[in-house]
């Protein structure tokens, strides 16, 4: 073992690593797609409720602009099933954990900004509050923190430089 691979404790070849990082790929995705698939569930039977006629046309576009989020983040945090599905056994998987990767991280986005209007929406049919939008600002920046100010911070601090 060189002292290079020391240093970064991991002795894999590329193909071990990919495995490793693929692995590591779908328990994440595995979390996201939970909630993401709870969500969006839930956002499809408002449609069916006698509250929904109720709802005046600002909201009515809200839900329809959450649901169409949704429907967008379950596609891309169920897109790498799908892309290991179809690659498998044909020798790409480096290439396939980037896409994968790639496609999380969108599937993440998408999945803040369906949270972010759902809330929204919640809390506009719920209270009728001027404070709405301040409650759903502080949210957006919690999870902002919470899902990529600290581990960028973290990365940044402890990666090897």
């Amino acid at each position: 073992m060189t002292d290079a691979e020391r240093r970064t404790g991991r002795d894999e070849t590329a193909e071990e690593r990919a495995d490793r990082k693929w692995g590591e790929l779908i328990q994440e995705v595995r979390v996201a797609q939970t909630g993401v698939q709870i969500l969006f569930g839930f956002l499809l039977t408002v449609v069916f409720t006698p509250k929904y006629t109720q709802l005046g046309h600002v909201e009515q576009v809200i839900y329809i602009v959450t649901v169409v989020l949704g429907a967008c983040a379950t596609g891309a945090l169920i897109g790498p099933v799908s892309l290991h599905r179809l690659v498998s056994g044909q020798r790409v998987k480096p290439q396939a954990v980037q896409l994968a990767s790639r496609l999380t991280f969108v599937g993440l986005l998408l999945l803040l900004a369906t949270m972010v209007s759902s809330l929204l929406l919640v809390l506009r049919v719920a209270t009728h509050n001027a404070l709405v939008p301040w409650l759903v600002g502080a949210v957006l920046l919690w999870y902002l923190i919470c899902w990529y100010a600290l581990p960028l911070w973290a990365r940044h601090r402890h990666a090897d430089h």
